[in-house]
């Protein structure tokens, strides 16, 4: 094998690791203002399927376009909430980015397009709750 070579196979996992610690140690100070927001919402009657549909085809890509992170989505298991409730979370990197974020998502032409595309039908959402929430220091999300 020639010099060179060796060289750059062994920087390669180098680079890899010193951008993955860089990227960890960076991410545990900006997560000190972490915030996760829960939110519920309760899809007028029969429009549950088109309301997951919509956060699975749009929505979710465009959250993140928008600096919001998607953590997890639920529904749930026990009628009468199975036929109407979605639950998901999201995490921001603090409280004043997640309002930022949220009046960039809404002034999104693509998220409005969508949006009036999806309710032609009729508005998919009849209630949405809003909690923000801060990990406790024994909590293992943060």
């Amino acid at each position: 094998m020639k010099k060179g070579s060796v060289l750059l196979s062994l920087s390669i996992p180098v680079f890899v690791l010193g951008f993955w610690l860089g990227r960890v140690t960076t991410g545990d100070a900006d997560m000190k203002n972490r915030v996760f927001e829960l939110r519920v919402y309760t899809a007028n009657e029969g429009k549950l399927e088109a309301l997951l549909a919509r956060f699975r085809d749009h929505t979710t890509r465009i959250f993140e376009k928008h600096g919001m992170t998607n953590i997890g989505y639920w529904t749930a298991l026990d009628a009468p909430r199975s036929q109407n409730t979605l639950i998901y979370l999201l995490a921001h990197p603090s409280r004043e980015e997640a309002d930022k974020a949220w009046v960039a998502f809404r002034d999104d032409p693509e998220w409005k397009k969508v949006k009036e595309e999806s309710e032609v039908n009729g508005v998919l959402a009849g209630k949405v709750e809003s909690t923000f929430l801060t990990a406790t220091d024994f909590s293992k999300l943060k």
